[in-house]
């Protein structure tokens, strides 16, 4: 389900290591407070443990949160731990999270902004 999930508009995820044994009200608290966004919106907040095999999603459908949990029997995840910041990811950056890659590919084509015909 969270490899091709398509129902947000958004994406965050949280840098760094979260307890995973936060449940809803608590990693709802730190979207809020630490990373001043709102969690009632469309957006799925991804968060990691320690371990890097297991993460947690939160999201919100209108009546209620989702949480979701997924732990890989095989691997990790290409967690970024250098910042304690949410980051907003593309829909290239999540499914590169997905596969088990980097979310910063440097030999991945980037998008070019501003040309002017000369």
């Amino acid at each position: 389900m969270l490899n091709n999930f398509t129902g947000a508009d958004k994406v965050y995820i949280a840098c760094g290591y979260t307890d995973l044994r936060r449940g809803i009200d608590g990693l709802a608290s730190i979207v809020r407070q630490q990373f001043e966004l709102d969690p009632f919106t469309n957006t799925l907040f991804l968060f990691c443990g320690r371990r890097k095999d297991r993460i947690k999603g939160l999201y919100w459908e209108q009546d209620g949160f989702v949480l979701l949990y997924k732990r890989l029997e095989s691997g990790s995840f290409q967690w970024p731990r250098t910042e304690t910041e949410a980051r907003q990811l593309t829909p290239q950056q999540y499914r590169w999270l997905m596969e088990g890659l980097s979310i910063e590919q440097p030999k991945a084509h980037r998008a070019v902004n501003g040309l002017e015909i000369i």
